[in-house]
């Protein structure tokens, strides 16, 4: 997962890497949905692109993608958009008897 992006700027409108989990279309390519979703909060495709960093399609439907928490608080508020949550890094951790990771 990404970590979030550090700004010396406002935290109000500092963009952070969040995972937004959508629910599944049956009509359209996911990754199409995804950017529509994004241009509905962003106001264009282009800045949509520009923002979506994964678009997720097997174990669960979202994408992730930098948004400021008022672009947070709009695309929670959308039909089909099911939580927001900001990404997080996990260091993954090996003990004693565990074996290494090569």
């Amino acid at each position: 997962m990404a970590e979030s992006v550090p700004s010396t700027a406002d935290s109000s409108s500092t963009a952070s890497v969040q995972i937004v989990y959508t629910e599944r279309t049956q009509d359209e390519e996911p990754e199409a949905y995804h950017i529509r979703t994004l241009a509905s909060v962003l106001g264009s495709e282009d800045a949509a692109k520009e923002a979506l960093l994964y678009s997720y399609k097997a174990a669960a439907s979202g994408f992730s993608a930098k948004l400021t928490p008022q672009q947070v608080e709009q695309i929670s508020k959308l039909p089909g958009v099911l939580q927001v949550v900001p990404s997080k890094k996990l260091q993954l951790h090996t003990g004693p008897g565990i074996g290494r990771l090569h």
